[in-house]
């Protein structure tokens, strides 16, 4: 920078942690407070390898699949769900098992279960290969049918008038799936689908808050793992608006190069990662000279999601405390 006018630094509100993310950590965290180590997880519990190392480090071991589980093991699914089969083995060889699937995520799986029941087919709009969306296809009976554009809705395989229903991935937003679901409309007019209610909260408040801050911005940096789905999407609203935008993992991933010229950087963080490395991106901007950091007005988010049963029981045995209520609690 030529001259002594700070680096304007804009941090995203809301940023990082999502409900469903803070429980699935929670829960890695609970059972490695509770119970004999190590303790197995199926996949990253999320998409971010800050999370995950940190997570090792307290004892946990994470797998590709079951089989790499000893018998006997405690295994956690990760936040992004499961397969019925995957259930069913773990069901089969006796592994207690403690499910940190979002329950937004576990929603959809009730919705498609649902649609089928009632003799609908269900199109699932998402990213091929994403964890959330082979978990869906295999929880619900059938299948799905997969679309992530427009232009695929008229390539599915369907006969007009068959009884139809879609289902989204929790990581896209309204914005994300609106021009695919018009084109399902269009096509299969009596097409049933969740209310904007079934919508990630979190998902939808990131992308807002991104393109309201990208406005004012030289530069969009967003803090995330290369294979989150919902962080590549916050960098890809801001190449939309004309904005250079980088994802990174953490502070390291800056180049120096990015910032000549800049005098606005827009910061968020995905879902999944964890406001620590925000933190330390601000601080590694701050070596190229005085900052001024500016937390964007955004949306509160209140949402909590609570703990399995399981868990609650153990601590609950673990205090001596009485269960406050026998009741059948929900998640949401």
């Amino acid at each position: 920078m030529t001259d002594e006018r700070p680096l304007r630094v804009i941090l995203a509100n809301p940023r990082g942690f999502c409900a469903g993310v803070t429980r699935a950590i929670e829960i890695v965290e609970k059972c490695l407070d509770l119970y004999e180590h190590p303790v197995y997880v199926r996949h990253e519990i999320v998409h971010n390898k800050h999370v995950v190392e940190s997570l090792r480090s307290k004892g946990a071991v994470f797998v590709d699949e079951l089989d790499e589980i000893p018998d006997g093991a405690l295994t956690v699914f990760s936040a992004h769900g499961v397969s019925k089969a995957v259930v069913d083995e773990a069901a089969r060889r006796d592994l207690p098992v403690v499910d940190a699937t979002c329950p937004l995520v576990s929603r959809v799986h009730k919705e498609g279960q649902n649609h089928v029941a009632k003799g609908r087919e269900v199109v699932m709009i998402g990213h091929e290969g994403h964890p959330e969306v082979e978990g869906t296809r295999g929880q619900i009976p059938g299948g799905v049918h997969l679309v992530s554009r427009p232009e695929h809705v008229e390539q599915l395989p369907i006969e007009p008038g068959t009884p139809l229903a879609y289902v989204t991935q929790t990581t896209l937003s309204v914005d994300d799936t609106r021009e695919v679901i018009k084109a399902l409309k269009e096509r299969f007019p009596t097409i049933q689908g969740p209310d904007f209610k079934d919508i990630c909260y979190a998902t939808q408040n990131r992308q807002s808050a991104v393109r309201e801050i990208t406005r004012e911005a030289d530069l969009l940096l967003v803090v995330g793992a290369r294979n989150s789905s919902n962080s590549n999407r916050l960098r890809e609203i801001g190449a939309q608006m004309g904005k250079p935008s980088y994802l990174i993992d953490d502070a390291d991933g800056l180049d120096p190069e990015w910032m000549k010229g800049v005098r606005t950087v827009a910061i968020t963080a995905g879902a999944s990662a964890p406001e620590a490395l925000v933190r330390a991106l601000v601080q590694r901007l701050a070596t190229f000279g005085p900052v001024e950091v500016i937390e964007q007005e955004g949306v509160d988010e209140h949402m909590q999601f609570k703990l399995p049963r399981l868990l609650q029981e153990a601590e609950r045995q673990r205090l001596g405390t009485p269960d406050p209520s026998t009741s059948q609690e929900s998640d949401l």
